[in-house]
């Protein structure tokens, strides 16, 4: 078949309504990966919808530098929701994209180069952001991307303080890394890497793309912890489906930013999905409710999946279950036999990142699937 570049699923998908999906045949899939968790509160949302419906009457589109009023208000709730004194807001399309302002930020601001990133870690596949993305594979073939990037081992403190030195222009780590398996950060390693970076002069990026906006039971993961870092980024589920990423930045930051500019930075269109969302979000108490939803589903897994698999493990509706054996044999059963769509994060993870406003009903039938999956 010609016409595109991507791997497809044997799956076509026709339409979403909530936490579920449906093929051109009618078939009814359980979303329990809502597309790498860029739709929070499910397909079909009216609250955004409305909002799309609104803006598209009257203004589809145009550049940041003409104030618009929806995009004025999601810079101020933006602001307002972000962790501690961070109040500036960059707007983009991706995460790749904000990790990609962040970097160039941090670097402006510091007048310095090194960049210090995490084994395993991802943020994204464009040129600056993937040179502080682990895996080789995803590297390889663009290769040489910007230098002056080292890694040190995730979640180690004692490596994590003495990679960072007067040279570092900032250090990029996720709370909970996504494709490197559902990894969690320590509180102590968070803390530690936010007082070499003060200590430094350098830039803290904390990459909330994946696990932003409630997915944890926290609208950002970092508020679990003592730090308040110089930059978050965010995107995927920050307009419900909508292309829409976002970089927050601390006043030291916002000031010296550099020459950086994007033409679709805050569309319109998209502003008023992404205030929709946060403020739904917000409003709805959906952060709570995954936080209680995901505990469940959770202490569910274990319970019956027992020694069946090596690990559960995750926060809130951020959710991965190592198997003992190929996750993509799993996730083809799920998807085949069970209608269930869920996503890998490395070879043996099964990663669930489903709508945020899933209920224990529906996570009994993962729990169900799973059983039968791995048993």
């Amino acid at each position: 078949m010609s016409g595109f570049v991507f791997n497809e699923k044997p799956i076509e998908i026709a339409r979403g309504d909530g936490p579920y999906l449906y093929g051109e045949d009618d078939t009814e899939y359980l979303d329990m990966g809502a597309s790498y968790a860029c739709v929070p509160l499910g397909h079909g949302h009216e609250a955004v919808q409305s909002a799309v419906s609104d803006q598209l009457a009257d203004l589809t589109y145009v550049q940041a530098s003409y104030p618009v009023a929806v995009r004025t208000r999601l810079y101020e709730l933006l602001a307002e929701v972000a962790p501690g004194d961070i109040d500036k807001v960059w707007l983009c399309n991706s995460g790749t994209e904000a990790n990609e302002a962040a970097l160039k930020f941090a670097r402006s601001a510091t007048g310095n180069s090194k960049i210090v990133a995490t084994m395993q870690g991802f943020h994204g596949r464009t040129m600056g952001s993937l040179a502080t993305t682990w895996k080789d594979e995803y590297k390889e073939p663009y290769e040489p991307l910007i230098g002056d990037v080292e890694f040190v081992p995730y979640d180690d403190a004692d490596a994590m303080a003495e990679a960072v030195d007067e040279e570092t222009a900032a250090v990029i780590v996720e709370p909970i890394q996504g494709e490197g398996g559902i990894n969690p950060a320590s509180a102590a390693f968070l803390s530690r890497t936010r007082e070499a970076t003060a200590e430094a002069g350098a830039a803290m990026i904390v990459d909330e793309v994946q696990t932003g906006l409630g997915r944890t039971g926290d609208l950002w993961a970092i508020e679990s912890t003592d730090v308040v870092p110089d930059m978050v980024t965010s995107a995927k589920g920050l307009a419900n489906g909508l292309p829409a990423g976002a970089t927050l930045c601390r006043d030291w930051i916002a000031e010296d930013h550099g020459s950086h500019a994007s033409t679709f930075s805050g569309g319109p269109v998209v502003a008023s999905a992404a205030e929709a969302t946060v403020s739904t979000l917000v409003e709805a108490g959906v952060p709570a409710h995954a936080e209680k939803v995901g505990a469940y589903l959770r202490e569910q897994l274990q319970s019956e999946l027992g020694d069946s698999i090596r690990e559960v493990r995750g926060e809130g509706l951020m959710i991965g279950i190592e198997v003992r054996r190929g996750a993509n044999r799993c996730l083809r059963d799920l998807a085949l036999n069970h209608g269930i769509l869920a996503l890998p994060s490395g070879r043996t993870v099964v990663r669930l990142l489903p709508p945020l406003t899933i209920n224990e009903s529906e996570a009994d039938r993962v729990v169900e699937a799973m059983s039968e999956v791995v048993g």
